[in-house]
């Protein structure tokens, strides 16, 4: 293709251009072994050079501490929502969930295969468009687990949860990671799906403190506990070497950006030239409450069903592909993660701004 269109998809998700072509250029020869980078042995000196560089970046954005453990696994996200429960969660004991989304909702039925569960806060009853403000933790939880960024229903949290002592705190951060700084020390557990900010799908990073490598269940499979894992170098079995390579990229291209606060500041401009839009707009209504909106995702609606299709129509044959919202919330979805640019949320705005001057002569 001559012309790359605007990539609005919710995951996998736009890569940077650059990545995407240095990525290409090593698929016959990585650097100048001769051999590929998909033909690699992940026990080769060729690999694991990358293998090291990628932890090392990863630790350095993410300002990760020495009692951190680095892992990247397979499974996805949702093989951690049941992971971490069987690990952790002893069936007397009780994990306590801010259930926030449809991702939350599933973290907490995988985690009632195990144990007990509490329900510390939920905004349910507004179809999940807001960050409830108030949490009522259970007595004595074993862990606190929250959902970072709400890819479905475009809602985000602003600042870390306070969790009772005694508990360790657990958080998806699937669809926001690396997309602004984290306080890793305030966390037991952060995993993420690589496949909207990091990397292509197949990848899940996990950051875990070291002690709680050690605590988790050794009555599991060995790919199902942690500390395998971690005393191979995320090489118990094949790793997925390509998909840690495209990682590798992407770290080097935040770290050539300005680094996670760089980032933050690239995306709350690219969020705020939307919502202004959305906010002044006669047809368009952001879905999520201001104080809970997400700078990943922005949901968005016209009130009619029909005009909702006939502009993602009329946005895909213009060029704007995956706006179509989650049949959760309807209308649209436009997802600006790290790597989308402002070019296409400029134009996205200039796009609207004709529909909705066309839809209501």
């Amino acid at each position: 293709m001559s012309k790359r269109i605007y990539n609005f998809s919710a995951g996998p998700a736009v890569l940077p251009e650059s990545v995407l072509a240095e990525a290409g250029a090593n698929l016959l020869s990585l650097g100048e072994t001769g051999i590929g980078i998909m033909e690699h042995s992940h026990r080769g000196k060729a690999f694991l050079k990358v293998y090291e560089e990628t932890e090392a970046l990863c630790r350095e954005l993410g300002g990760i501490p020495a009692d951190y453990d680095v892992l990247f696994l397979q499974g996805g996200a949702s093989l951690q929502f049941s992971m971490i429960p069987m690990n952790y969660l002893k069936p007397a004991e009780t994990a306590d969930y801010l259930m926030t989304g449809a991702w939350s909702e599933k973290a907490e039925e995988e985690a009632r295969r195990y144990g007990k569960t509490h329900l510390a806060c939920s905004s349910k009853d507004q179809n999940y468009n807001y960050i409830p403000d108030a949490v009522t933790y259970s007595p004595r939880p074993t862990y606190v687990h929250y959902t970072s960024n709400n890819t479905i229903f475009g809602t985000q949290f602003k600042a870390t949860p306070q969790v009772p002592a005694g508990a360790f705190l657990v958080v998806d951060a699937s669809s926001d990671i690396y997309s602004r700084p984290i306080d890793v020390a305030k966390h037991g557990i952060i995993y993420a799906g690589a496949q909207k900010n990091l990397g292509p799908s197949g990848v899940t990073l996990v950051i875990m403190r070291k002690d709680l490598v050690e605590r988790g269940s050794k009555d599991l499979p060995a790919m199902l506990q942690y500390r395998i894992h971690a005393k191979n170098q995320s090489m118990y079995n094949t790793p997925p070497t390509f998909g840690l390579f495209v990682m590798n990229l992407v770290f080097k291209w935040i770290k050539s950006h300005g680094g996670l606060a760089a980032m933050a500041t690239h995306n709350e401009a690219k969020a705020k030239t939307l919502y202004d839009y959305l906010d002044q707009s006669k047809l368009f209504k952001p879905t999520a409450r201001r104080d809970s909106r997400s700078l990943m995702n922005v949901t968005f609606v016209t009130g009619n069903e029909e005009t909702d299709n006939a502009f993602v129509s009329a946005a895909t044959k213009a060029g704007f592909d995956g706006l179509k919202g989650h049949r959760s919330v309807g209308g649209m979805r436009a997802s600006i993660y790290n790597a989308f640019p402002v070019a296409g949320v400029t134009a996205l705005v200039e796009f609207m701004r004709e529909f909705e001057a066309k839809t209501l002569v």
